[in-house]
């Protein structure tokens, strides 16, 4: 059967009539040479948005991370202080142990998905006299979408910050956490030297990501992106979708309306366990009791649903501007009819 409905991320968005008609009509330069016109917009508006100096355009928030630690931690050795359970840590360890040649140091979370502050402090103890950076991560993907408020990392910047730890956030869907809290995205940035800000993910763009820190950072940003082959050329035509997305913020209360009813219609299935964040965001999870996240994910699938299994048993549902309520009931009944199969 043809999937009809694709919760498997919010980068499965495609640009809409609107980001296409601005990437038609964009004017472009050669960003390499830094004179592309709408890249340098994007960048200047991304800046004000997160309340930094400046920013940089990157093809993914994956190299933005690996950037962010490359740019804060030139040393060879250098310990990377972060969840374990974060998409750096999961998902990106590899190419940042490879490429930024850091010691990768897995830190115990809470059920909000914020480390530990004890687990912190001992790591920080452990390494006493060694250089290292923290990461923190907002929201916590793997803690079903949790939006962190500044009151939930405050202790963790104040413990890196003491033992002089630069401090960088993995902020891929920090626009989702801004709209749950109703905070601007600037209050949510402040406290971290360096931010990684998706813009292909709730925001809609096709491509693209942006990391924003003080003006000499993001410059050594830039180098490391050279270097990284990361650097684009008439990159415009993607910046000009990208300012499309950053005009649309206010619509996430959408997907985060429609994630809390699909969670609320999925935890009616016999079987279903649907965890509850604090701070529900556009993220749902649910495990189905006697299925694994493999074989659910395929009973869905063949019900015209696509889900991502997760390692802890879960499957997700990521909601994004495709998604209507309509569409809940349609995957309340695949579950129902899933458990039962």
């Amino acid at each position: 059967m043809t999937p009809l409905l694709d919760f498997r991320s919010d980068t499965r968005t495609a640009p809409d009539r609107a980001m296409r008609a601005a990437m038609a009509g964009a004017e472009v330069g050669d960003d390499a040479y830094g004179d592309d016109p709408r890249v340098l917009e994007l960048e200047a508006a991304g800046a004000r948005l997160l309340g930094k100096e400046a920013a940089l355009f990157l093809p993914s928030s994956t190299m933005a991370n690996l950037v962010a630690v490359l740019a804060a931690a030139p040393a060879p050795g250098t310990r990377l202080l972060t969840g374990a359970e974060t998409h750096l840590a999961r998902m990106e360890g590899e190419g940042v142990r490879r490429f930024a040649r850091v010691e990768l140091v897995e830190l115990a979370q809470r059920d909000d998905g914020a480390p530990e502050p004890a687990a912190l402090a001992g790591a920080l103890r452990a390494g006493a006299g060694r250089p290292a950076v923290l990461s923190l991560e907002n929201t916590c993907m793997l803690h079903h979408g949790n939006a962190l408020a500044p009151a939930d990392l405050a202790p963790l910047v104040e413990l890196g910050r003491a033992h002089g730890c630069p401090v960088h956030l993995d902020g891929a869907r920090l626009a989702n956490a801004a709209v749950a809290l109703g905070l601007p995205v600037a209050e949510l940035a402040a406290p971290a030297d360096s931010v990684t800000f998706c813009l292909a993910k709730g925001l809609g763009a096709p491509v693209g990501s942006l990391l924003c820190a003080d003006a000499d950072f993001v410059a050594r940003a830039r180098e490391l992106r050279l270097q990284l082959g990361g650097t684009m050329h008439q990159s415009g035509v993607l910046a000009a979708a990208a300012l499309e997305g950053l005009e649309r913020l206010d619509r996430l209360a959408e997907d985060h309306a429609v994630a809390a009813a699909l969670a609320e219609g999925l935890a009616s299935v016999p079987g279903a366990r649907v965890p509850r964040p604090p701070r529900r965001t556009n993220i749902v999870t649910v495990k189905l009791n006697g299925v694994d996240a493999g074989d659910l994910h395929e009973r869905l699938a063949d019900r015209g649903v696509l889900v991502l299994p997760l390692p802890d048993g879960n499957v997700r549902f990521v909601v994004h501007r495709e998604h209507r309520p309509q569409a809940v009931p349609l995957v309340v009944r695949a579950l129902a009819e899933a458990a039962i199969q």
